[in-house]
């Protein structure tokens, strides 16, 4: 990716930290490890991240990733061999306000879903 656009990924996504990161439900992480680079998360959930290749992504229900797809607003977001993450999707290029939309539709979405169990201990119970 030439530099000017990896320059605009990560103003993008300053605007889109920015515009979310006053909500004390929502924490930025820029430690650069698990699969984003630089991630928002709620209730310890990742919403939204910068991705490796400046990619900005969003977690959104199926139905709305398609229809993202379908519009050409959104490629699928794929973990690498082929495999395609169902409610990740990689948003193209615009202006910043509408990262910041599908953003907040992300902590929305994410929000909303029904909390994890806490994990008790290493492995799978029976």
């Amino acid at each position: 990716m030439p530099t000017s656009a990896v320059s605009l990924a990560q103003k993008h996504d300053a605007s889109v930290v920015a515009a979310l990161g006053a909500d004390p439900e929502v924490r930025f992480d820029a430690s650069g490890r698990g699969f984003g680079a630089s991630t928002l998360r709620t209730h310890g959930r990742m919403f939204a991240m910068l991705a490796s290749r400046e990619r900005f992504v969003v977690k959104l229900p199926q139905a709305r990733v398609a229809e993202l797809l379908q519009t050409g607003v959104g490629t699928p977001f794929g973990m690498g061999h082929g495999r395609v993450m169902r409610e990740w999707v990689v948003i193209a290029p615009m202006e910043p306000s509408g990262w910041i939309a599908l953003a907040r539709e992300a902590l929305l979405y994410v929000a909303a879903a029904r909390p994890r169990p806490p994990a008790r201990g290493r492995g799978r119970s029976p």
